[in-house]
């Protein structure tokens, strides 16, 4: 059972958040066992592109056939096309490499003004406290690509902590001129997530340019995070933004099973930890309630746990099997999901890749093709074969 001075206090929380939007419970959702998803053959090679790139955690791929690509250790790197050399970029700011933590997600954005920004996650000890949370940052980047200027901080996780584990985080725009982006609980499960007041396993939304907008869900509550979209999150390390249905999508790992697949909404608590389809690591329990009332419910999730990594809505005519699903990586079992989604649900999910490795991070060039990021490989291009 979970320990009622903590139920307490998660009740008394998620009662204040309440005020700001009325929530329901949604349906139970599907439990997803990776082995007994189908398999979808596809006639592509794997190619390597560039090594030495240890846990490549974002590629984003420039208008003229550049990648960027972040190492988690706290490297940005440039990769010009049709080359294999890696050119470090200059002008990050410092950087706490531990554990999960490094450099993070890299998104390109056009703001309002036609200034093309380069935004970035990464863990900072900035502010106070020891060790470090996780920060977004824009800069702006030089015509050959190779140095960052102009660098805004536009938030920094309070309440820094020694942790190395459950940094988040993804970055997304909408059409609107807002940002997106995930911190994870940070490890502290029992403190952060249902705490209003506290930075840490929510979904954040500001203006591009990091003001707070003046229609977030608690901005007229007083002391909690005026940037916070949704919480209740445990760790989200992977998010699409659906801009023509208006749907903010996100996974999550869980604990011991229980990963999860969400569409975000506004105000909304995803119950970490009161609720979960996951045990502890030990296989212990933390708690009995898989859903609640006033809690949201993914959409489906994976037990047991597939460790799920980055997201990538596939557009390109290059690949016809998988043309207008999303993807995502399992990093557990070395293969990706495909999704193909229907209204709101996954009407059907795929196995692809089986094996390919240790999958950090997805993207779509501008050439069509999708590049991989794989723990320990580098960055590899799905060819297709003829």
């Amino acid at each position: 059972m979970i320990n009622l001075a903590l139920h307490n206090t998660f009740t008394k929380l998620v009662i204040a958040g309440f005020a700001a939007s009325a929530l329901t419970m949604s349906a139970s959702a599907k439990a997803i066992d990776y082995k007994s998803l189908d398999s979808l053959s596809l006639n592509t090679k794997a190619v390597t592109i560039a090594e030495n790139v240890i846990i490549p955690w974002a590629i984003e791929p420039l208008a003229n056939g550049d990648l960027l690509i972040s190492e988690r250790s706290g490297a940005l790197f440039l990769l010009p096309k049709n080359t294999t050399t890696l050119t470090k970029v200059s002008g990050l700011p410092i950087i706490d490499a531990n554990g999960q933590g490094g450099l993070l997600d890299l998104a390109l954005h056009t703001d309002s003004n036609q200034n093309q920004w380069l935004y970035f996650s990464y863990s900072s000890s900035q502010g106070t406290g020891s060790g470090s949370n996780t920060a977004i940052m824009r800069a702006k980047l030089s015509d050959d690509h190779t140095q960052l200027s102009d660098q805004q901080l536009l938030y920094k996780g309070e309440h820094n902590s020694t942790k190395g584990q459950h940094y988040g985080s993804r970055i997304v725009f909408d059409d609107e001129g807002y940002v997106y982006f995930s911190i994870g609980d940070r490890g502290a499960r029992t403190i952060n997530p249902q705490d209003l007041t506290r930075d840490g396993g929510k979904i954040y939304r500001l203006h591009e340019d990091g003001r707070i907008p003046s229609d977030n869900p608690f901005v007229k509550q007083k002391n909690a995070k005026h940037a916070v979209w949704s919480y209740g999150h445990r760790n989200p390390q992977g998010m699409w933004f659906d801009k023509q249905n208006n749907i903010l999508w996100s996974h999550e790992h869980g604990p011991r099973g229980g990963d999860e697949l969400n569409i975000i909404k506004k105000g909304a608590n995803y119950g970490w930890p009161v609720v979960s389809y996951g045990v502890n690591y030990s296989g212990t329990k933390f708690t009995d309630l898989k859903e609640k009332d006033g809690m949201q419910s993914p959409v489906l999730h994976w037990t047991p746990s597939i460790a799920p990594s980055d997201m990538l809505y596939v557009t390109s005519n290059k690949y016809p099997k998988l043309k207008g699903k999303l993807l995502l990586a399992s990093m557990k079992f070395s293969f990706i999901s495909a999704l193909e989604l229907s209204k709101g649900k996954v009407a059907k999910q795929y196995k692809i890749l089986d094996g390919i490795g240790r999958v950090r991070s997805l993207a779509q060039g501008s050439d069509g093709f999708i590049y991989l990021g794989i723990d320990g490989q580098g960055i590899k291009r799905l060819e297709p074969q003829t």
